[in-house]
């Protein structure tokens, strides 16, 4: 086969695959699309002092060119991409890849958890920087087409962003059938645009030739290295490649990626380069002035579509990051909507969604203006990129068993890069990088205080628990009053009787006639399969231990176990004549050896306003018997 044919086969895709490509190009190249439209004239900023020439112009783009070819091409479409967990990605899913290979509650383990779920509370300021500034430049687009209503950016950019959070409880499912059409529409007509404007300078390609680059960097030393912090931002949808391949897959998004997204963002800002050379006094917004003037209102309304499909996809994602987080034990339980019947990944988190439009109104506010957000937007996406490069190192090293030699000077060339746009990015801390700091940290903070609070607090109840099956046998033997029915007892714990049924004989003096211990177990996996969901264990007299497996990207269902121990297991549950038992915990912050009593205070008041474990798992209101106890952590 020739290389012609070959390449020819290799992009011919059945339907499937089509649509795959479609949706990816319509989700998870919104932010990394919408780049051009802040990046360049970020670049250029007065306040980074760089004498304005051609060889600035041709050194730029030649930086820009070439971070996107290493970091978006190689790192994350070539090897990244790699590492998936049963075809997920993003910073949990690796994190869950990586404590496979670490012994359990080691050191080393608590390291790589700590520095993944790090990772993961950066995505937190993302998502709330992503709408804002994208959103925020797109409108700005007003202060070029029409000048005398400039004053409306602002207005505008929070009605557009209010509609949008108010309307992810009717979910995207409708809307994200257009969300395709539309991004094509977008990329492609970068790239004419880029076209239209390289044909008027052709030798805008000479940098091509990294070179440019270099010299750029030797000649401007330090504000050179301040400008990589803005050139850093073409890459800010990377991770987001990395993200959503599980809804995808990887094949779909790196043909989208090299077929139609990196060809077209490539061939824009070499366009707004070429427009540079020419007219160097576009520096001030080179997206919109390389637009024919009587395309310029339109361009922005299409600009303003593609930001806001880029804010949704930010957003789902940031639903999804707290589902798994919940899953995985690093979040309360909260209220999950689900908002298609066809698409699981489609939920809606009410908490989440508020919390997100006010801290993106009061970015809005507080900022003013794109140049003024871009610099926390690096230093939040570096974060996460940096820890990614490591974690995927480790990875390749440990899970893969590669070459040590090759996986080294990989990951170090890897890290080099992304060290290097890090610190450009710390040299912005006080113009605004202080924010997704402040923010990713406050996150990690919560989500650890959380997780050791449940790691006490399950402490404290095993040092307090009666071991389950002895005690079921003594009970079996001089059973209490039997009565009709089923109960179900939900535990946490299947080794110690739970505290609800110790209440229920305490109070009520009987057993029902069947009684099912229920437990739920989150794997390191995204999906399980409903064949391998439950295992039953039988201890006799009408006593069972039901546990059921689930992965961090799935949220438990009552129902669905029942009528899937129906099916496989030919356990009978008439639900009017079941009862659900659940202990609910009031946490008492004491100065037992733990947290620091601060800390402890902090969980408990978390633990009291988490989602009701009813609401949670699906069950039906009139069948929860709930029984109180406290416990001191």
């Amino acid at each position: 086969m020739t290389t012609q044919s070959a390449t020819s086969h290799y992009f011919v895709e059945s339907p499937s695959t089509r649509a795959l490509v479609l949706g990816a190009i319509g989700v998870v190249f919104g932010d990394i699309g919408t780049s051009p439209l802040y990046a360049l004239k970020e670049c250029f900023s007065q306040e980074h002092g760089i004498p304005f020439s051609p060889d600035a112009v041709l050194g730029v783009i030649s930086m820009l060119f070439w971070a996107m070819i290493i970091v978006v091409s190689l790192k994350y479409v070539v090897f990244v991409m790699r590492a998936d967990n049963n075809g997920e990605g993003g910073v949990l899913a690796l994190m869950a890849l990586v404590l496979r290979t670490a012994a359990p509650r080691s050191r080393k383990a608590r390291l790589l958890m700590m520095l993944a779920i790090f990772g993961a509370c950066m995505f937190y300021g993302d998502a709330v920087i992503t709408p804002a500034i994208s959103v925020l430049s797109a409108v700005e687009g007003l202060e070029v087409a029409a000048p005398q209503l400039s004053h409306f950016v602002i207005p505008i950019t929070l009605i557009i962003l209010i509609a949008l959070f108010l309307i992810q409880r009717h979910g995207t499912a409708a809307v994200g059938k257009l969300f395709g059409p539309i991004m094509i529409v977008w990329f492609v007509t970068l790239g004419l645009l880029g076209i239209y404007n390289v044909m008027q300078s052709p030798e805008i390609f000479k940098a091509i030739n990294p070179w440019y680059g270099v010299n750029f960097l030797i000649e401007h030393s330090l504000q050179a290295f301040i400008v990589l912090g803005a050139v850093f931002l073409v890459l800010t949808g990377a991770e987001a490649l990395y993200i959503d391949m599980g809804h995808f897959g990887a094949r779909p998004i790196r043909i989208g990626w090299f077929i139609l997204v990196m060809p077209s963002l490539m061939l824009n800002y070499f366009g707004q380069g070429a427009m540079l050379l020419l007219h160097p006094e576009a520096a001030s917004n080179p997206f919109y002035l390389m637009v024919p003037g009587p395309l310029l209102l339109p361009m922005v309304l299409l600009a303003t579509c593609a930001t806001v499909i880029a804010s949704q996809a930010v957003i789902s994602g940031a639903f999804s990051l707290t589902s798994q987080a919940i899953q995985l034990g690093f979040v309360p339980r909260m209220r999950i909507r689900y908002t298609s019947a066809a698409e699981m990944g489609q939920i809606y988190l009410p908490v989440i969604n508020w919390i997100l439009l006010v801290l993106v109104v009061a970015v809005v506010i507080s900022f003013k203006k794109s140049e003024n957000l871009a610099a926390a937007y690096g230093i939040a996406v570096t974060t996460t990129m940096l820890i990614t490069t490591f974690l995927a190192g480790f990875v390749m090293r440990s899970v893969w068993k590669w070459n040590p030699v090759f996986v080294t000077l990989l990951s170090a060339g890897f890290l080099l890069v992304d060290l290097t746009f890090f610190s450009a990015n710390l040299l912005k801390v006080a113009e605004g990088g202080w924010f997704p700091l402040l923010m990713g940290s406050a996150a990690f903070f919560l989500l650890m205080t959380w997780y050791s609070g449940r790691k006490l607090l399950r402490a404290r109840s095993l040092e307090d628990g009666i071991p389950l099956e002895p005690f079921i046998a003594g009970l079996l033997a001089h059973p209490p009053h039997r009565v009709e029915g089923t109960a179900v007892f939900l535990t946490g714990n299947t080794e110690s009787v739970p505290v609800s049924l110790l209440h229920n004989l305490k109070h009520n003096r009987v057993l029902h006639e069947r009684v099912v211990f229920l437990s739920f177990v989150t794997r390191d996996i995204p999906y399980v399969d409903d064949d391998h969901r439950l295992t039953c264990k039988d201890l006799g007299g009408g006593v069972f231990i039901l546990k059921s497996e689930y992965g961090f990207k799935e949220t438990p269902d009552v129902q669905r176990v029942l009528d899937l121990a129906q099916r496989k297991l030919n356990m009978e549950f008439e639900l009017m004549e079941t009862s659900f038992f659940i202990a609910r915990e009031s946490v008492i912050p004491s100065k037992l050896p733990g947290m620091s009593m601060w800390r402890e205070s902090l969980f408990a008041w978390m633990h009291q306003n988490g989602a009701k474990p009813s609401d949670f798992f699906s069950i039906p209101a009139n069948r929860v018997v709930e029984l109180g106890t406290k416990v001191e952590i």
